[in-house]
């Protein structure tokens, strides 16, 4: 076995949210941060690929979100200030269901609670202001001005670059961690395939799939399920063109749970569903796209009835959610000095700037942000509400 490697704090898995807290403890100067990941991020074996993700403010998943969102975008236009890239693009979201939908009414609350600018539109109203919709009386829509498109691979490629400069912070690719164990003066040890051995004082795991399984051989059973989820590129006129068509969310009781991008860049019309999905094993390899029929077929449903101007199937894609029973997210520190972080559910990223900075926080003080009050294991077990 080679010799191991100290670190005062160690991150494993380099996506999201390990590249986001890396990045802050890069800018804040915090001796010896070591990063773990299993590939050479930013790649398309988590969750970060894509190209795009949405950031929506007046969150429907609850107004406790609100405060991390906001936050979120503040740093996000921190780091297209210091990198000079294009990051994030405001074409506003629109949230569209039925006025039933505990989605919707979320939604307004979230903005009435906060003083977000928020315009309530008929469906009929919507399709003529945005004719890239066809929707009926049923439907209603809210729409967010200052939401937008975050570009979520430039964005890994920026904090990958700013990791990779950094005097105090160390990323190790093709270092696939095997087994953690806690250590007798305190700290933990993490052993990797290639038969690498790395310690520190202070772990924070973020790695996807592989969070549940690590944590298990030190006794720990998180809530967490892997599903397979696919999301594809279609063919689409000017009226799909960003300055034309915002970033949309759309909840349909008989369709399910839609998401989707404008024509950003010519890449075409992005759709995916974010409901339903395959269940897998944590290292269960993943089905491509078009191995189950529902995976074309439940895109193009909501294409016929409410998408006129989009056109042929360009191509598709798969990616992971790690599913938390109540969608909500998972971070606790379960053995002192261990910090975990995931279950984000398909709705993770956009937070990931002000989630790196809490994480980087916690990990450099021991003590966890308000903010991530609520996320912990407690709430499973019947102690705290999410």
């Amino acid at each position: 076995m080679s010799a191991s490697i100290h670190a005062n704090h160690l991150i494993i898995g380099g996506g999201s949210m390990g590249l986001a807290a890396a990045d802050y403890l890069a800018g804040t100067g915090e001796p010896s941060v070591q990063v773990l990941d299993a590939h050479s991020p930013p790649h398309d074996q988590g969750a970060h690929h894509g190209e795009t993700r949405l950031i929506r403010l007046a969150y429907g998943e609850g107004g406790r979100y609100v405060p991390l969102a906001l936050r979120a975008l503040e740093r996000w236009n921190e780091l297209e200030r210091e990198t000079g890239e294009s990051l994030f693009l405001p074409t506003g979201v629109l949230n569209l269901g039925l006025a039933s939908a505990p989605f919707i009414q979320q939604v307004q609350a979230s903005a009435n609670q906060f003083d977000l600018p928020l315009e309530v539109l008929e469906g009929p109203t919507v399709s003529q202001r945005w004719p890239g919709w066809q929707l009926d009386e049923r439907i209603k829509g809210a729409f967010e001005a200052r939401a937008g498109v975050l570009r979520v691979e430039r964005i890994l490629e920026c904090w990958r670059q700013r990791v990779d400069r950094s005097e105090n912070v160390t990323l190790t690719t093709g270092a696939q961690v095997v087994r953690l164990e806690t250590l007798q003066a305190g700290g933990y040890a993490a052993f990797c395939a290639d038969g690498q051995r790395f310690t520190a004082d202070r772990l924070l795991i973020c790695a996807g799939q592989h969070v549940s399984p690590l944590l298990a051989e030190l006794g720990i059973e998180l809530p967490l399920t892997r599903v397979r989820k696919t999301f594809a590129w279609f063919e689409a006129d000017q009226r799909y063109a960003p300055k034309h068509f915002p970033g949309f969310s759309f909840t349909d009781n008989d369709l399910g749970i839609y998401y989707g991008f404008p024509d950003i860049d010519g890449a075409g019309f992005k759709i995916g569903r974010h409901d339903s999905g395959q269940i897998l094993a944590p290292g269960e390899p993943m089905a491509a796209f078009g191995a189950y029929p529902e995976d074309f077929a439940e895109l193009q449903q909501v294409i016929d009835r409410h998408l006129p101007g989009v056109g042929a199937f360009r191509h598709g894609a798969v990616c992971q959610y790690i599913r938390s029973p109540d969608e909500h997210f998972l971070i606790d520190e379960p053995l002192p000095g261990l910090i975990v972080a995931g279950g984000f559910s398909g709705h993770g990223f956009k937070f990931a700037s002000a989630l790196g900075e809490s994480l980087g926080q916690w990990l450099a003080s021991g003590r966890a942000a308000t903010e991530l009050t609520g996320f912990g294991l407690g709430r499973f077990r019947g102690n705290v509400s999410p």
